[in-house]
């Protein structure tokens, strides 16, 4: 009996050493060497990919955002900014969306079908405002004109980046917001169009949050 306590003894005294160890290499030296090694090598991605403007951090490459006018009482969504770029709906459109605000906790589809009432009402909804929003004196957006992520949200519903067609069909809006020629603003999208990685992989796309910053220095200029 006693001989049965004590191997029993050891046994646990065993496991709990074997505890110990593990927790102390896999739940704190292996994350501090990780964590160290990765601020050694690419600190920018360890950090969440920040992006920084006048010295402090406005968001990251990685998460879309919203460029809205303050919210009015009695209002359930805000009106866009249209003196910034835009970027593609989040997660659907008007009140019923999952995810008006890029709220990371929330990423995620609608997970509607392509033939669900409601998905296509937002989408003509979503249409009839870009090209309500985007045309102005002396230039009208066609229906044709509007790129699929004009109208659509990506599948986490928190895409950073639009197409360079979107972002296009934008530039004589926020050219005539911020009393900017076509050209100058024009040259901004090309200059912040990122093409396909190695050459082949993915789409051209545009960064909208480093496009505004632009923007804004370029205003300030």
């Amino acid at each position: 009996m006693n001989n049965s306590a004590a191997n029993t003894g050891r046994v646990l005294w065993a496991g709990l050493r074997a505890l110990l160890v593990l927790t102390v290499i896999t739940g704190v030296l292996y994350p501090l060497a990780v964590t160290g090694v990765a601020q050694l090598v690419f600190p920018g991605k360890a950090n969440g990919s920040e992006i920084k403007s006048e010295g402090r951090v406005v968001g990251s490459e990685l998460i879309g955002q919203t460029y809205n006018l303050p919210l009015k009482d009695g209002e359930e969504t805000a009106a866009p900014d249209l003196k910034w770029f835009q970027p593609r709906p989040s997660n659907g459109l008007g009140s019923n969306s999952v995810n008006t605000q890029y709220s990371i906790i929330l990423s995620g589809a609608t997970n509607r079908s392509g033939d669900n009432e409601d998905l296509i009402q937002w989408v003509k909804d979503a249409k009839a405002a870009v090209i309500k929003d985007n045309s102005v004196s002396g230039y009208t957006v066609k229906p044709s004109d509007v790129p699929a992520d004009a109208v659509t949200s990506s599948g986490s519903g928190l895409d950073p980046h639009i197409s360079p067609e979107y972002a296009k069909l934008q530039v004589h809006r926020v050219a005539e917001k911020n009393h900017l020629t076509v050209a100058q603003v024009d040259k901004l999208v090309a200059d912040h169009t990122d093409g396909r990685i190695l050459g082949f992989v993915g789409e051209p796309r545009v960064n909208v949050l480093q496009l505004n910053i632009a923007l804004k220095e370029l205003t300030k200029g």
